[in-house]
C-alpha cells in the first residue's frame, strides 16, 4: 500500500536523522521499509500522516495502559504545564508517588527516580556493586536491560552456531564500541535452565553482586518463566549472598499492580521500572530494601540527573496508578482479561490456518505471535533456532495495511490498555486471519 507523506517523511528524515528516525526499532531495521510516520493517537488508535487510522497494540512498547490522550492525563498535563515544565528542585508529588510507589509494592522501602528504563538499570548495577563489594553481574540470554556497555551482551537473535554450548554460552557484545574491560565481570546464562542456573551460580554466585532477570522474558517477544524458577533464583541469590535484581521496566504495572514480583510470589532485593511507570512521559525508578538503597545516600554510590523526578511525569504517573487501582485495581484486571482475550482468539485464528504455522504466547496483558513449528518458545535459543523473523515482518506490515498496528519486529511483544475493546479484538482477529490467507 502506497504511503506518499510517510515516504517523503523517511526521504526528508534521512538526510538529517539516523535512519530516519531516533531509535532503531522505529525506522528501517524493523520494517524493512519505509516506517509508518504517525501524526497523533486517541484512545486505542493511531494515526498515520496519510490519514490512515490503526488499532493500536505496541501502545509505545507498553508506556501507556491508559491508551493515548486518557481524558485524565490530558487535563493533569494541561493544568500542569501551565506551573512550569520543570524545577529541578525537591517536589511536593515527587514524595506523594514515592509514597503510593512505597505502599503497592511491599518488598520496596526507599525509591530513586530517573527518566529511562536504562538509566535506572545503570543505578541499579551501581549500587549492588557498591552495596556487597563484588563486581560480577550474571545476566541471561536475550534479556534486555538498557544499552549500558556491561550488560548489552547477547540480547540480539544470533544464528545458533554462534551461541556456544549451553552451559558455557559465548558472550556476544550486540555492538561495536563495547570494549571487552566493560563486559568482563558480567557471566551469561541460558534463562529458564534449572540446571544452567544452579552450575553458574555454584561457579560464580560468591563473586556476583547481583543476578539480573527480566520476570518474564520480553526482549524475544513473550517467553513466561517455567513454575518455580524465578524462586529458586532468588532461593540462589540468598544462599550466595547476591542481591536478586527484578526488572520490570517491560512488566512493571503491565501484568499486575505490583509486576511479576506479584505475579510470580518474589520478594527481590533492588527492582527498577520505567515504560508503564510514566503513562507516557519518561519517568523510570529503583527501588529497595532501606540498607540497599542507603548506598545512594549521600553520594556514596552517585546517581544525579538534572531531569531526574520531571514534574510533568509525576503528575501523569500518579493519575495513571490512581485510574488503574480505582475499584479494587479495576484497571489492572482489565488489560489482563483483555490482554488474554486477544491471545486466545489469535490461537483461535492459528488453528484454522491452513497455511501458516504460528503459535501465540502471552501473560495477562502482554502477548506476542510466533511464526515456528515449535510448539512453544522457552528461552533465546527456542527463538534464535525455530522463529521465522522476516515471516513475522511481512505479516504486520501487512496487517497495518488492514489497520492493525504491531511493531514489526518479532522480538518484541503486543500490550492491552484499559481503552481496548471487545470489538477491537474481534476486528484484529478478523485482519489476522485476513492477512494469513493472502500471505505467500
Amino acid at each position: 500500500m502506497s504511503n506518499p507523506k510517510s515516504e517523503a517523511l523517511f526521504a526528508r528524515g534521512r538526510k538529517v536523522l539516523i535512519e530516519g528516525v531516533s531509535s532503531a526499532s522505529r525506522g528501517p531495521a524493523a520494517f524493512g521499509t519505509t516506517p509508518r510516520y504517525m501524526s497523533h493517537g486517541q484512545g486505542a488508535r493511531l494515526y498515520d500522516v496519510d490519514g490512515r487510522e490503526y488499532i493500536d497494540w505496541m501502545m509505545a512498547f507498553g508506556a501507556l495502559p491508559l491508551g493515548h490522550a486518557h481524558p485524565v492525563i490530558v487535563e493533569t498535563v494541561a493544568r500542569e504545564v501551565a506551573r512550569g515544565t520543570h524545577f529541578a528542585t525537591a517536589l511536593e508529588v515527587e514524595v506523594e508517588v514515592a509514597e503510593m510507589l512505597v505502599r503497592l509494592l511491599p518488598h520496596v522501602d526507599k525509591v530513586r527516580f530517573a527518566n529511562t528504563g536504562t538509566e535506572a538499570a545503570m543505578g541499579a548495577f551501581r549500587l549492588a556493586r557498591g552495596h556487597t563489594g563484588r563486581r560480577k553481574i550474571i545476566k541471561f540470554e536475550g534479556h534486555y536491560h538498557g544499552w549500558w556497555d556491561a550488560v548489552l551482551v547477547n540480547t540480539n537473535p544470533y544464528p545458533p552456531t554462534l551461541l556456544g554450548h549451553p552451559n558455557d554460552p559465548i558472550r556476544i557484545p550486540d555492538s561495536s564500541g563495547i570494549p571487552e574491560e566493560a563486559w568482563k565481570d558480567t557471566i551469561v546464562v541460558r534463562w529458564n535452565d534449572f540446571d544452567a542456573l544452579e552450575r553458574a551460580m555454584a561457579l560464580h554466585g560468591r563473586d556476583a553482586a547481583c543476578v539480573v532477570t527480566e520476570g518474564v522474558m520480553s526482549n524475544m517477544g513473550v517467553i513466561p518463566p517455567k513454575p518455580g524458577y524465578l524462586q529458586r533464583m532468588q532461593d540462589l541469590c540468598r544462599e550466595h549472598g547476591a542481591l536478586f535484581y527484578l526488572d520490570e521496566t517491560v512488566t512493571g504495572f503491565r501484568l499486575a499492580a505490583g509486576g511479576c514480583a506479584e505475579l510470580y510470589g518474589l520478594n527481590p532485593d533492588i527492582v527498577t521500572y520505567g515504560k508503564a511507570l510514566g503513562g507516557g512521559l519518561p519517568m523510570a525508578m529503583i527501588g529497595g530494601r532501606d540498607e540497599i538503597m542507603a548506598g545512594l545516600e549521600w553520594g556514596k554510590v552517585l546517581h544525579f540527573g538534572t531531569h531526574n523526578a520531571g514534574r510533568l511525569a509525576l503528575h501523569v504517573t500518579r493519575v495513571m496508578l490512581e485510574t488503574m487501582l480505582a475499584d479494587d485495581q479495576a484497571g489492572f484486571r482489565r488489560i489482563k482479561n483483555l490482554g488474554k482475550a486477544m491471545a486466545d482468539e489469535i490461537r483461535k485464528v492459528a488453528k484454522h490456518s491452513n497455511r501458516h504455522r504460528l503459535i501465540c504466547q502471552n501473560v495477562n496483558s502482554m502477548f506476542q505471535i510466533f511464526f515456528t513449528e515449535a510448539d512453544e518458545i522457552a528461552d533465546y535459543r527456542d527463538f534464535c533456532r525455530h522463529v521465522d523473523r522476516v515471516k513475522f515482518r511481512d505479516f504486520a506490515v501487512r496487517l497495518m495495511d488492514k489497520g492493525v498496528y504491531m511493531n514489526p519486529s518479532a522480538t518484541l511483544h503486543s500490550l492491552s490498555s484499559v481503552v481496548h475493546t471487545e470489538a477491537d479484538i474481534t476486528a484484529t482477529a478478523d485482519a489476522i486471519a485476513a492477512v494469513l490467507e493472502e500471505m505467500p
